[in-house]
């Protein structure tokens, strides 16, 4: 492993049918690191310093391909063609309606049983010399979807510790499309995220189901275990008896960010304190899902021989709303033949002394 700033690719492992997944590492010039593989864009390894300066990984996964080719909850991945819930696996598009597959109960989840998460992606070195840019086209009816849509996916690594996801994506008819990125956090590296300290900058939330689907309603925060507008441990509230809370067996909803206009916006703010470590991410997307890790239940064994247990790593999925193509009042997530789909979410790393 090189410690000069740039970019480095190696192969990384072999697909079943023979396809090669190669490895593509970031580093700045202080020697902040990012690993990313082919196969689903998956972000393996990001490597940040404490407040002592010590590195360590932050992103939960494994030590090799094989663990990836397992039944795994998306770790690190790339999400798509629609990331989070569609309800009923279905949706009407001009006059038509589209069936999905029920990947989630009765309901779609992440794309499909074949999303983007578990295909290998084309992928090449940025122009910036920073960064790896993960191209592919979805073809017509893959997962169900209408349209054939060619999709770029670019992580950028910057000298201020800066991760910088860039989405981009165009069709030749209309379908939904909702991408966001799945790598689950512990900034500690390892342990509970019960004392990780969340901000989240949004006043509503979208109430769910049982199945976890939007009721169509922008709740108020106020007054609930959803209101993250000051910083609060995620453990302090996430056992309780709100309705919402047991559906969800914890938090895994949908926030919607109090935006001023277009633009990157402040999304939400992580400090664990043991470490120091921080994480801001700000985003173009109207919402983000924060989901708490309650369905980690120590049977997957990550890397270093981590067992991963409930609540060992958290994930914020910025997005559009889950179900919007079911729900006409939420924004819309319907791209025509003619536009160009772009999304940008910054995760930014630092201390807190």
């Amino acid at each position: 492993m090189t410690s000069t700033a740039g970019v480095t690719r190696a192969p990384y492992g072999t697909m079943p049918d023979g396809t090669v997944v190669e490895a593509f590492t970031l580093t700045n010039t202080s020697g902040v690191r990012l690993t990313a593989i082919t196969l689903g864009g998956i972000i393996t390894e990001l490597h940040v310093p404490d407040r002592t300066g010590a590195l360590g990984d932050i992103v939960m996964g494994f030590d090799s391909l094989d663990g990836y080719l397992q039944d795994h909850p998306f770790f690190g991945a790339i999400i798509g063609r629609y990331g989070n819930r569609i309800g009923g696996a279905k949706f009407e598009l001009e006059g038509r309606t589209y069936t999905l597959a029920a990947n989630n109960g009765e309901h779609h989840l992440h794309g499909g049983v074949k999303g983007f998460d578990k295909v290998v992606w084309d992928a090449e070195p940025s122009g910036t010399g920073r960064g790896v840019v993960f191209t592919r086209r979805s073809p017509d009816g893959e997962e169900g979807y209408p349209g054939n849509l060619d999709v770029t996916v670019t992580y950028t690594l910057t000298d201020d510790n800066t991760l910088v996801v860039d989405y981009a994506a165009t069709t030749d008819a209309a379908t939904p499309v909702n991408l966001t990125q799945h790598s689950y956090f512990n900034l500690a590296g390892r342990g509970s995220i019960a004392d990780h300290a969340l901000l989240i900058n949004a006043d509503r939330y979208t109430p769910v189901d049982a199945g976890l689907i939007p009721t169509g309603e922008l709740a108020t925060v106020a007054g609930t275990p959803f209101d993250f507008r000051q910083p609060m441990p995620i453990g302090a509230r996430i056992d309780g008896t709100d309705p919402q809370l047991v559906y969800g067996k914890g938090y895994d909803h949908n926030w919607v960010l109090s935006r001023a206009g277009d633009g990157l916006q402040l999304a939400a703010r992580v400090t664990e304190p043991t470490s120091g470590r921080t994480m801001d991410v700000h985003t173009t997307e109207p919402g983000i899902q924060f989901y708490a890790g309650n369905f980690l239940d120590g049977t997957l064994t990550g890397k270093g021989g981590q067992v991963y247990a409930h609540r060992n790593g958290f994930c914020l999925e910025t997005q559009h709303y889950p179900d919007s193509p079911n729900q006409s009042a939420f924004p819309s997530t319907i791209l025509r033949a003619g536009e160009r789909y772009t999304s940008q979410t910054v995760f930014s790393f630092g201390v807190d002394k």
